[in-house]
């Protein structure tokens, strides 16, 4: 995040400020506080997600914001001013992790591994030469990136949810809201560094150390635990409704052809489908069925999707004496507040009102 520091007081390290508690008998700066919370949400990740393919940009983005909190303590708790030359430096490669993680849910990248590690570099190695040859230009240079990077992440995500074509429909909507929250994380430390860089214009940095130890501490926190959610997201979460547009010929053939492999192979009752993985099972590009499920439907391909499971879900509970959490999982959800929300969404009402209406 910025560090703006025409000083040698307030350097470049853009999250500092130290509050002590327990005086004088100890003294713990804020960031490392903050700093141990982002290393319990690794944890909490990682073995959230050791049983399947972590997403490694957001292990790795948890990991150097607390990096990033603690190198902060260190030097506006402990007056450690080395750590000065560090901090501006991981910060640079706050967005590029957080693209990438983003990337990693929406597609497969074309492009080799060293070339994408080569790209995503350019941001650190231009910092470096910065602090080495001009380091006036270090705060607008941090700010650039923040937000290009918000922006290209924005951009990814112009589909809504059926952008994430990799993750789990049963994710797929809360994993694009904190993707959204990421992003705005992004803004929101840009927009601090901006703000503090006027306050020494104007105000020779009166503000600067309140709005750089609130703003920029926040924004780790809001990004840090976007990437945890984002990274295998299970709370449920709502989208915008979708802009109808003029279906095609080609639009109901193929939800035909989608809606024939749904009803024969019942392919929703996978808790991990997403659309690359239905994609492939019915031979039509993931575009073309999102484009035409969004047309013709007004609605998203999570959506459809559980369409398909909560009719099944209306049936078995009508049906059957089998517990509401068994058909929960039967027709493919994993959390009960999901299965809760889209049956209010497609019936209005709740499963247990649904079966005693229907018994």
């Amino acid at each position: 995040m910025m560090k703006v520091a025409p000083g040698e007081d307030l350097g470049n390290d853009g999250l500092p400020f130290a509050i002590s508690i327990l005086r004088p008998m100890i003294f713990i700066p804020l960031p490392f506080v903050v700093a141990l919370l982002l290393l319990i949400l690794f944890v909490i990740v990682l073995r959230r997600d050791e049983e399947g393919q972590p997403n490694r940009p957001f292990l790795t983005l948890l990991l150097l914001s607390a990096l990033q909190s603690f190198l902060s303590g260190l030097r506006w708790g402990y007056g450690v001013q080395a750590v000065g030359m560090i901090v501006p430096i991981i910060a640079a490669l706050v967005p590029p992790l957080a693209y990438a993680g983003v990337s990693g849910l929406v597609k497969t990248s074309r492009r080799p591994l060293p070339a994408r590690i080569a790209l995503h570099s350019v941001p650190a190695a231009v910092l470096l030469l910065l602090m080495a040859f001009w380091r006036d230009a270090i705060d607008t240079a941090l700010v650039l990136v923040f937000v290009g990077y918000a922006l290209a992440i924005l951009l990814l995500m112009r589909p809504g949810a059926d952008a994430l074509r990799l993750a789990p429909f049963e994710g797929a909507v809360p994993a694009y809201r904190a993707i959204i929250f990421a992003a705005a994380a992004l803004c929101l430390s840009a927009a601090v560094d901006t703000f503090v860089f006027l306050d020494f214009t104007s105000a020779h940095g009166e503000r600067a150390l309140t709005l750089i130890s609130v703003g920029n501490l926040a924004a780790l926190v809001i990004l840090g635990i976007a990437a945890a959610a984002a990274s295998r997201s299970r709370a449920p979460a709502e989208t915008a409704e979708p802009v109808p547009k003029p279906e095609t010929t080609e639009d109901k053939e193929t939800i035909a052809a989608v809606d024939a492999l749904m009803e024969a192979r019942k392919l929703y009752r996978d808790a991990n489908l997403n659309l690359d993985r239905l994609a492939r099972k019915a031979g039509i590009p993931a575009r073309q069925i999102s484009a035409a499920i969004n047309r013709a439907m007004d609605k998203n391909v999570s959506q459809y999707v559980n369409d398909y499971r909560i009719g099944e879900a209306c049936r078995l509970l009508a049906d059957t004496e089998k517990p509401v959490t068994e058909v929960m999982f039967e027709v493919g959800f994993q959390t009960k507040s999901n299965f809760n929300r889209e049956f209010r969404r497609v019936t209005d009402m709740t499963p247990v009102a649904w079966r005693q209406r229907k018994g």
